[in-house]
């Protein structure tokens, strides 16, 4: 169980890379509706995984689901700002100022500190849905997937070029 529950937190993370690297040139070659399509297959394999992970009672699954929604929902905005903040990185790429360099570099800051703000505003409310200790295992879950999206980030965008 371990190991397929490994290979979903993978699947996840990199559905959500190729999320982010797809959802230009998917929105430009289909219509919208696909890429909705797209993002709400995301949205349920993630909501699977978690599922899977979290071994919840049914009194704690009344409780947690709606909080984990209104998270996923306001998690899914920083998301779609890291997307615009990749499209900027690379429409910069090539002739990098060190304007744009600083632009990108606080932006990317703002969006970190939003999504750990986020983290901790939402902790009342899963504590108030469920233990301690299963708050930790959801946040564990949720820091997993982030892991695996960075990792998939990391290695497919090449660092800046700089003057010699």
């Amino acid at each position: 169980m371990k190991r397929k529950a490994g290979n979903t937190f993978l699947m996840v993370g990199l559905i959500l890379s190729l999320l982010v690297f797809a959802s230009t040139a998917v929105a430009q070659d289909k219509p919208a509706d696909n890429m909705q399509i797209v993002v709400e297959k995301i949205k349920a394999d993630k909501k699977l995984l978690v599922a899977e992970n979290m071994q919840l009672s049914e009194a704690e699954a009344k409780a947690f689901w709606p909080v984990y929604e209104k998270y996923q929902a306001e998690l899914f905005l920083i998301r779609t700002r890291t997307v615009q903040l990749i499209m900027d990185y690379a429409a910069a790429y090539q002739e990098m100022t060190d304007s744009k360099a600083k632009k990108l570099l606080d932006e990317s800051m703002t969006i970190e500190t939003l999504r750990l703000q986020l983290g901790k505003a939402y902790l009342p409310k899963f504590r108030k849905a469920l233990s301690d200790a299963k708050v930790v295992r959801y946040y564990q879950i949720e820091n997993k997937i982030n892991a695996a999206l960075y990792y998939e980030l990391a290695a497919n965008i090449p660092l800046i070029k700089t003057e010699k």
